[in-house]
């Protein structure tokens, strides 16, 4: 029979090799974040099995390092390693994971945001002590970066494609040429992508940073759909209430101090018969069910502690919903706003969509 000391040593080790993972993991994605800077990805993606000193020769960089990472990736089992020849292999699927933003799986963005994270870590533990909030602005430029890229590569993957489809009446609004409002907007990244689909529309972007709107309107030019997308600095109570056939909320609407008052104020921005559409992350309505079925939760609760909470709680009401607050949660808010018609319209891995009409 086992001792109570045996089992707690038992416990303790498998406490250790668990965190022994996530330590790897973290080690992990600074590497690929390292991989990506210097276009190590892109260069294996095209160029086969390679030495270390050609993928050196092709990135312009230095034997030495490259042999390291190589080294790191391949004991990552991101990249394969031929020890006949020393030659090092990305496989397909890890291409399509790390080499193109464009790639339904690219998953690089994420770990752009995690170095955003650490970078971010004495702010967030003066705020745990205080209890002030951290406002948006205030994150350093990989958040930035890594919330366009990996926010970027779900919607070029879902939103033409599910969520659009999936909601009642908009398809047809947007192709036969709607005004549309995106709050919270970012650097537009979805703004671009239903400008570029629906020809007819016109879209702008509202946002509270103003080196996010900056970036939007480049993106803007280089898409060729400046004559039809603006993006101007107001915050969610403070644009133009114009008459919107369709106002949006991409991952943006759980960061708000006062959400109900933010949806109340896009009702009323909205024409008669028209959407307030949201993008959230998909989390459960319980946290007992989310620990069990949400794969990237902690994740979600992670950025969510860093990001989100923090957001809201720099603004006015500072409600924090938080990043995993659940649709049920969301849907009362929309109710609590005066919208009597409030549906969940589609999921993904990572996201939900909720239509609301008043």
């Amino acid at each position: 029979m086992m001792t109570t000391t045996q089992i707690e040593q038992q416990d303790v080790g498998a406490v250790v090799q668990h965190v022994a993972g996530l330590a790897i993991g973290a080690a992990t994605s600074a590497m690929i974040v390292v991989g990506d800077r210097l276009g190590l990805y892109g260069a294996l993606a095209g160029g086969g099995a390679v030495t270390p000193q050609q993928l050196a020769d092709a990135t312009g960089t230095s034997e030495r390092y490259v042999r390291e990472w190589l080294a790191q990736q391949a004991a990552a089992g991101l990249v394969v390693h031929d020890a006949t020849d020393g030659t090092f292999t990305l496989p397909p699927a890890s291409a399509a994971v790390l080499a193109d933003d464009d790639s339904p799986a690219a998953m690089t963005g994420m770990c752009v945001q995690t170095e955003g994270l650490f970078r971010d870590i004495d702010l967030l533990v003066d705020a745990f002590r205080t209890g002030a909030g951290i406002g948006w602005g205030e994150h350093s430029a990989p958040t930035f970066e890594g919330a366009e890229r990996s926010f970027g590569a779900a919607y070029r993957a879902e939103l033409l494609t599910r969520w659009v489809p999936a909601l009642d009446g908009v398809t047809e609004a947007l192709d036969a040429g709607a005004r549309v409002a995106d709050v919270g907007t970012g650097r537009g990244v979805p703004v671009v992508l239903l400008a570029q689909a629906f020809p007819r529309s016109e879209f702008v972007g509202y946002d509270t940073h103003p080196a996010s709107i900056e970036v939007a309107r480049r993106r803007a030019e280089e898409a060729g759909v400046a004559d039809r997308v603006r993006f101007e600095v107001h915050d969610c109570q403070g644009y133009p209430q114009d008459g919107y056939d369709l106002v949006t909320f991409f991952d943006a609407f759980h960061d708000l101090g006062d959400p109900v008052g933010a949806a109340a104020y896009a009702r009323h921005a909205l024409v008669p018969g028209g959407s307030l559409v949201l993008i959230e992350p998909r989390a459960a309505d319980d946290l007992p069910t989310n620990l069990a079925g949400n794969p990237v939760a902690a994740f979600g609760y992670a950025a969510s502690t860093f990001l989100c909470t923090p957001s809201s709680l720099s603004q006015p009401v500072g409600t924090a919903l938080g990043g995993q607050a659940g649709s049920a949660r969301v849907r009362g808010v929309l109710d609590e706003a005066g919208f009597s018609d409030v549906r969940h319209v589609a999921d993904s891995m990572i996201n939900m969509v909720i239509q609301a009409r008043a």
